[in-house]
Order: structure tokens, then sequence, then C-alpha cells
């Protein structure tokens, strides 16, 4: 990082949001910034006095306090003053300087940051598949864009810039406030299941805009054309260099690093870089890891209360019910009211009935008996004793056919085997356990330090990456896939 003055100068434009008098402070910069954004820059000592003494907490506020803030105000450089010399009818007048006064640039956006973090809990960040789809879109624009005006290519940047930094900020916001303390808390209560689902059917169509959108930007990144894309980013910077500006020095060289630092971060986000999984992938793991978090929390949940159910007060009731019965006759037909057809209780059991009679009652046959176990840790079945068979000859049978298949596929990687080494870019479909062979392969080559290991036969061999930075498709039985081209060659034993 380079140190500049602007760095480790203090920012006294600050002071006023921790100062002793703050809320005094605090509401005159309201008060004038509320007037900026409705175009009216300058105020009057005067006009602050009276929008203060409005609010009924500031009855007791008087012209000399007001005097005094805006002195402090203006000597922290959050307000910029100016005589006004309209009025003046005499020297007395003019000697008592009367001032206009215009908030300071800092102090703009210290208030726009400030009425931002007063609603932050209130607006909230979310995830937008809308946005990931005009990103396509303005990206598979680039080739366009050469031949349009720089006056549009500027727009078309600008909007491509502003979408990619909300989606940024959005979804490292949102995952963030599913992640914090009171989001963990919320989902361990029983309010949780009532929007459970929304919450997932939400991320899961976020994680449908990803899959849909996600590999047509990468592709249209990894294709541009570099000659395209410099004489794009050259109108970008004349129409930068063409803007007016006030008090501030811009070279070419700041703008290009600006443009090409901004690009870099798009293609790094969709693209990826040196091996590194991109942004858009730990997002779509991250989202997965959400939702399986979610439906754990959920099933608990749901687990708990069932098992937390506590019916007393429903069984004491039907108790008191069964109480009043003058006999056993009226017993069974508030038996059959309360456990009948209204609400069956029903245990499973393998019942052989002595007769098939219709007019039997359950009263009249032989009850069912089943044997509950005890539901403690403690408890074991006793196991029955058997002899310890002899499998010596399986044992063997299965050595023989592991050796036999480990002999077949060592010769089917043998004939991938060209002047010593196996070379990815020039294979033929693979079947998926030699696939599976040869990247656990390069697995192990990867683990050293000097890019070598051995196979399971002993033969020795190192990954050669001098070609790396290409890529190459390798095809399989079961799908293809891209990856650096490189080769596996093996060394002779001394």
């Amino acid at each position: 990082m380079q140190v500049s003055d602007k760095i480790i100068k203090p920012l006294t434009e600050t002071k006023y949001l921790n100062a002793d008098n703050v809320s005094r402070y605090r509401c005159i910069m309201r008060i004038f910034f509320e007037h900026y954004e409705k175009l009216k820059y300058w105020l009057y000592q005067e006009e602050v006095y009276e929008e203060m003494i409005r609010n009924p907490f500031f009855a007791d506020y008087r012209p000399e306090q007001c005097q005094q803030d805006l002195s402090m105000l203006t000597e922290w450089k959050n307000l910029n003053t100016i005589q006004d010399t309209k009025k003046v009818a005499s020297i007395e007048e003019f000697k008592n300087k009367k001032y206009r006064y215009q908030m300071s640039e800092y102090s703009v956006e210290i208030e726009r940051l400030v009425i931002r973090l007063e609603n932050l809990f209130v607006e909230g960040a979310s995830l937008e598949p809308t946005l990931l789809e005009r990103i396509r879109r303005n990206i598979g624009r680039f080739p366009e864009m050469e031949g349009k005006d720089k006056n549009e290519v500027y727009t078309w940047w600008t909007d491509l810039n502003n979408d990619f930094v909300r989606l940024n900020q959005n979804y490292q916001d949102y995952i963030r406030d599913l992640n914090s303390v009171r989001a963990e808390e919320m989902m361990h209560t029983k309010e949780f299941l009532v929007f459970k689902d929304r919450l997932i059917e939400y991320l899961r169509s976020f994680i449908k805009g990803l899959q849909r959108n996600v590999g047509v930007i990468e592709e249209s990144l990894r294709l541009l054309d570099e000659e395209i894309k410099n004489h794009v980013f050259e109108k970008v910077v004349d129409y930068e260099l063409s803007i007016p500006r006030m008090d501030v020095e811009v070279s070419k060289e700041m703008i290009e690093q600006k443009i090409q630092g901004r690009f870099q971060s798009i293609y790094d986000w969709f693209v990826g870089s040196e091996g590194k999984e991109n942004e858009a992938g730990k997002l779509f793991d991250a989202t997965n890891d959400i939702i399986r978090r979610i439906t754990r929390y959920a099933a608990q949940l749901s687990e708990k209360n069932a098992l937390g159910a506590n019916r007393k007060e429903e069984y004491r009731k039907v108790a008191e019910l069964f109480l009043r019965c003058q006999d056993v006759e009226e017993a069974h037909k508030m038996s059959a009211m309360v456990f009948g057809m209204e609400c069956p209780q029903h245990l499973a059991g393998e019942l052989v009935r002595e007769t098939d009679s219709m007019n039997i009652g359950v009263y009249e046959e032989q009850p069912l008996e089943i044997g509950l176990k005890p539901r403690v840790r403690t408890y074991r079945e006793k196991s029955m004793r058997s002899a310890i068979r002899e499998s010596a000859e399986q044992k063997q049978e299965t050595r023989r056919k592991m050796l036999e298949k480990q002999r077949e596929e060592m010769e089917k990687l043998r004939k991938l085997e060209k002047d010593g080494k196996i070379d990815f870019a020039d294979l033929p479909v693979l079947e998926p356990r030699i696939r599976e062979i040869l990247l656990k392969w390069i697995s192990d080559a990867m683990e050293s330090a000097d890019f070598s290991a051995r196979t399971d036969d002993g033969r020795r061999y190192f990954l050669d990456r001098s070609c790396a930075e290409e890529k190459c498709v390798v095809y399989c039985e079961d799908g293809n896939f891209t990856m650096p081209k490189m080769s596996i060659v093996f060394q002779e034993e001394e």
C-alpha cells in the first residue's frame, strides 16, 4: 500500500458525530443536508435557528448557541462560509458580518453514509438474479461496443460496473446476515419454521440464476479478444479525459489503471486466476451450505416439537369423561368416540385372529402382546454365539480378482503412453476408472515440491507443466472436462 498525505491526515470533518454537543451538531448538519437534497445550497443563521426551534427538543435553544455551533462546524470544515454584502446599508452592518453557510463536499458524503447506516437494517441486503442477467448481456456486448460512440460506450461501462458492485455488495451482506449470530439464534426458534420454505426457495432461485448466467459470462470473458477490449477501453479513457474537473488533476495512466483494475475484478469474480476457484463458485458453495443448514435446523426443530409435546391436559380430560360413564357399555361408546374413526390410534402387529366373524368385538378376542425394549443407551440384546468360519479361500479369490483388475488397468494405461509420456491433449475417450487413476497421479505430483511421484507399481514420473497456460479437453465415456495442458513424463530408473 502506498502511504499518501490523504491517508495519514486526521478527518476533522467527522468530529461533529461524537462531540460534546453532538445532538445539536447532528441536527444542524441534517438540516443542511435536507436543503442540499432540495438544491438549496446556502442557508443563513436565522434560517437554521428557525428550523431548530421548531422541534420541541430544542425549545430552549438560543441564537447565541446557534452562532457558536455554526462557528465550530465551520472550524471543523463541515461548513463553508461567505460574507453576504448585498443588504449592507452602513459600515456598522458591514463590520457585523453576516454569513451564508454551505455544506462541504466531505460533509455531504458523511451525511449520506450516516443516513445509510441509520437505515441499514431497514434496507437490508438481497440476492438479485436479474443483476447476473444484466451483467451477462452487457459483457456479451463487448464486441459491439468497438463500433459505438464513446458516450454510449461510457454509459455501457458505467452500467456494467454499477451492476457488478451491487451484486458483489448485496451477496456479501446477505450471506453475512444469514451467518450472523442473530440469524443463528432465530433458526433455533419455532417461528423459523413458518418462512423456512420461502427462504429456501429464494436461495434456490438465486442458485438457478447463477447456473444459467455464470457459465455464459465466464466463456465470454475467456474468449474476449484482447484488441477489441483495448479499443473499447480507449474510448472509455477518452470520455473520462473529456470531463472537465475542478481542482483535480487526472492523468491518462490513472484512468487506465482504474479501468484495468475494475475489469480484472470482474474477470476474477467470474473466471478466477492462477488455478484458484472464482468468487461465483464460492458463492454457489456458500448458498448450498446455507440451504443444508436451514434444512438441518428445521428438521431438528420438528423433532424437538414432536418429542416435547405435552398431552397431559388432554389425557386428564379424557380420564374425566370415562369417570363419568355409568357402566361398561357407555365406556365402550365413549371409547369409540375418543379412539374411533375421528382420531384412530393404531399399533401395528402380526395379529392372528381366532375367527373372521364380523360380529365378534375386540374385547372378546385374545389380546396381542408386543414386547417393548428399554430406551437406554446401555441396553444391548443378547447375541447368539457362532463359530468362526474359515474364509481363506474366499480371501485368496478376492485378492486374485483385485490383482487381475489392477493388471488390466495398468495395461490400458501403458497403451496411452507415447514416447515415455502421457499427453492429456492427445488422449482417446477414457473410461471413468482410467480417468480417476490419471487424475490421482496428477494430484500426487502436485503435492510434491518437484512435481514428481510414483505409480502404484513403482514407476517414477514427473508432471510437465510447461504448457499449463493453454487449455485442453479430455473426452470420457461419462462426459468431457477442460483442464490445463499437461503431460505425465515417466523417468527411467538408474
